[in-house]
């Protein structure tokens, strides 16, 4: 194999650079942040596994099966006395959403629930404490 093949080849298979888990651990923290505080409501904050790298037939799956690019990251699954839910997207403190998310986060909130972007554990238990208060 030429020098030029090589580099063609190194090119085409470039590793994609080793995801940080910051926005990870803040989730887990919130959610578990959550299930110790309301205890009663644990079973209603759930995750919806959207992201993350998969290979191409389980991506397909998850597509025929509904995944949706964009969809927030925590679902609280309980209305309050203005909105029908709560969807929350968690961001490190310099993450961006993507125009997807922000589609979605139009069509959520035109539906009549509330989205929030959180980028800490603070701004999260913030947000739930203010969303129940509306009970």
């Amino acid at each position: 194999m030429t020098y030029e093949e090589t580099q063609r080849l190194a090119r085409r298979t470039k590793a994609r650079a080793k995801p940080r888990d910051e926005e990870h651990r803040l989730q887990a923290a919130c959610v578990r942040l959550f299930r110790l505080k309301y205890p009663r409501w644990r079973h209603l904050l759930f995750a919806v596994p959207n992201g993350g790298r998969r290979d191409a037939v389980t991506g397909a799956r998850l597509k025929a099966e509904g995944a949706t690019a964009g969809v927030a990251d925590l679902i609280l699954f309980i209305p309050n006395r203005r909105h029908g839910g709560l969807a929350i997207e968690m961001k490190t403190p310099n993450g961006r959403q993507s125009k997807q998310q922000r589609e979605w986060q139009r069509m959520c909130e035109e539906a009549g629930n509330k989205y929030v972007l959180c980028r800490s554990a603070a701004d999260f238990i913030r947000e739930i404490d203010q969303y129940f208060k509306d009970m």
